[in-house]
């Protein structure tokens, strides 16, 4: 699985997400769209994370996706 296929089953993907992190809002998951980018910066928001964390974090959860 990459990134695209991410974006591509994003409605399906977003109740793992939402799992994953729980304080990101539906208002959130529509906004991000599956964009990876825009999931970094959300997880920045609302978690504080710094930049490195969060790609860890991402990396780290798209990793047990495949």
């Amino acid at each position: 699985m990459d990134w695209n296929q991410i974006e591509g089953n994003w409605k399906e993907l977003r109740g793992k997400v939402k799992e994953q992190w729980g304080k990101l809002t539906d208002d959130d998951l529509t906004a991000i769209n599956g964009k990876r980018d825009q999931l970094e910066g959300r997880l920045q928001q609302r978690y504080g994370f710094a930049k490195d964390q969060v790609r860890k974090d991402i990396d780290s959860w798209f990793s047990a996706l495949k």
